[in-house]
């Protein structure tokens, strides 16, 4: 099923180019108050199909509420977001939550893992309401874990596993689906050194075998290793290091 499957038809929109995954166009987020909370103000960004990008930004940036923005987790108060082609704007949220099981794959900081169930259930739970029958989820979850390197401790529940583990889970759990982008907040915020470095390691290779990803990070050592860095102040890009397009994304 299409994420545009509803009684009314969701606009597609054009991107610049036919390879580009996420486009926002002048996008703002306001909250009301006295005085009112602008937490994003005007930005423009795009990501293409094969990108790892890091949006980089101190506490107060702006990086949360672009990542719910991006993720169609929250709705901006005004300008153009699309994903995977649809317009954010037209879609309602049937549609957008569709949209998100569909194109979209989720890494989180906390995991977000069920204690009782082993990697491979936590991993086929990915595709929970897609209506897929438990066996085709189960065998799609294998290989998910064996693209992150846990094919030997799928059978183990999420308790038993170390914190680099659990997150190699999530990031299994994010792939499952084959989204055309996987969004990452502060994946290693929660490990200690070295397995945040295996989890590093482990987003370079992904992207090197064609996974589009965008990590989310407050961490400046983190988000210089990958080839295009974002930085947030105050709700704004202030710098966006892809001064020139990539041979292999042309």
């Amino acid at each position: 099923m299409s994420p545009a499957a509803s009684a009314s038809t969701p606009t597609t929109v054009a991107p610049n180019d036919e390879r580009t995954v996420l486009a926002l166009s002048n996008v703002t987020k306001t909250y009301p108050g006295t005085p009112p909370v602008h937490a994003i103000r005007g930005v423009d960004l795009d990501i293409r199909s094969g990108e790892l990008v890091s949006i980089v930004g101190p506490s107060g940036s702006g990086k949360s509420t672009l990542l719910h923005i991006v993720g169609t987790l929250d709705r901006a108060t005004s300008g153009t977001v699309s994903v995977a082609g649809y317009d954010v704007d037209d879609l309602t949220d049937k549609q957008l939550s569709s949209l998100r099981s569909r194109h979209i794959g989720f890494v989180f900081q906390q995991f977000f893992l069920l204690a009782g169930e082993t990697a491979l259930d936590n991993v086929s739970d990915g595709l929970l309401y897609t209506g897929m029958p438990l066996n085709h989820r189960r065998v799609l979850a294998e290989q998910a874990l064996d693209q992150v390197g846990l094919s030997h401790r799928m059978g183990h529940e999420a308790t038993k596993l170390s914190g680099g583990e659990r997150q190699r889970v999530a990031i299994a759990r994010a792939l499952i689906g084959s989204p055309d982008i996987i969004l990452a907040d502060e994946p290693t915020g929660n490990l200690d050194s070295k397995s945040g470095e295996d989890v590093v390691r482990l987003i370079e290779d992904l992207n090197a075998d064609g996974t589009t990803i965008v990590v989310i990070t407050h961490d400046h050592e983190i988000a210089s290793r990958f080839p295009r860095q974002v930085s947030l102040l105050d709700g704004e890009v202030v710098e966006d290091t892809r001064s020139v397009e990539p041979e292999d994304l042309r």
